[in-house]
């Protein structure tokens, strides 16, 4: 691995109300750019709800980061500060957001994708929550698509079946399977209106944790390259915290599905998915 590079570092007396970490690999730079724009607004209605506390980014480049000094020159005078990290070369999304634990880090701390545009009051309300329920260590929100309709990507542990039809059937054919996917994605518990407390799997686009809990996790298991790794702490958050969805707290998701993105990212899928039920054990049907 190359050197690592910390360009605008922040010290260890540096307070943050939360911080976020950013992975990014030759990303959209339009898309990129609008979830930096939606971080300044968040982070505005943030101290707007009375909360003093300041957000601190951190960009991880793994490799192709377009030029984004206006969006970060924006940022800074939103009053969000930033710092990438560089150099590092290609680590894969779990090892890439762990070079953030390493950096000093808020009483929160956002895993984000460089694909999300959140809604204005979505850190104000989720702080809000956090601070209401102490017993939370782990929040995901209601995730929406660009036609505005709920995604369900809170899950129940996956069998080999549910990830093929899911990931990979045409929709012609995963119809004769709805009722078995609908019950992988919870459609009859995630709604726009009621709190689920304990999904067992949550979604690594927007993942918030209270910082503690995410450095006794150690973050993500860094054997995952691409895919899963958010199945895996999902999984284990769960020995040390309660986690729950709150859909008051609302994001928009640009992502897709591997088997839209080719064949690199199929093989990745498959040894991720691989060494997750090796890790947790297998389920076929």
């Amino acid at each position: 691995m190359r050197e690592l590079t910390i360009m605008i570092p922040v010290s260890s007396g540096d307070h943050f109300e939360v911080s976020t970490s950013v992975v990014v690999f030759r990303p959209d730079r339009a898309l990129l750019a609008r979830t930096l724009t939606s971080l300044a607004e968040a982070g505005a209605a943030l101290r707007r709800s009375g909360n003093e506390g300041t957000i601190h980014l951190y960009l991880i480049n793994n490799g192709g980061l377009p030029d984004m000094a206006e969006s970060l020159a924006a940022l800074s005078r939103a009053g969000v500060s930033h710092t990438l990290i560089d150099g590092h070369g290609n680590v894969g999304y779990g090892r890439g957001h762990n070079l953030a634990l390493a950096q000093p880090l808020g009483r929160f701390h956002l895993v984000l994708n460089p694909d999300i545009d959140m809604h204005p009051d979505a850190l104000a309300q989720a702080v809000e929550f956090l601070d209401a329920h102490p017993e939370v260590g782990l929040l995901t929100p209601a995730i929406f698509d660009d036609a505005g309709e709920l995604q369900y990507l809170c899950r129940q542990y996956p069998t080999l079946i549910d990830l093929l039809a899911r990931g990979f059937l045409p929709t012609s054919m995963r119809r004769l399977l709805a009722r078995r996917l609908a019950r992988y994605e919870m459609r009859n518990q995630i709604n726009v209106r009621d709190m689920l407390w304990d999904p067992p799997i949550v979604s690594g686009c927007f993942m918030l944790f209270r910082s503690d809990v995410l450095k006794r996790l150690s973050g993500f298991d860094p054997r995952y390259f691409l895919y899963f790794e958010d199945y895996d702490l999902s999984l284990r958050a769960h020995d040390v915290t309660r986690v729950v969805y709150v859909p008051a707290v609302r994001v928009l998701h640009h992502g897709g599905g591997a088997s839209r993105k080719g064949a690199a990212h199929i093989r990745m899928f498959a040894a991720s998915a691989f060494r997750f039920f090796n890790r947790f054990g297998w389920k076929w049907l």
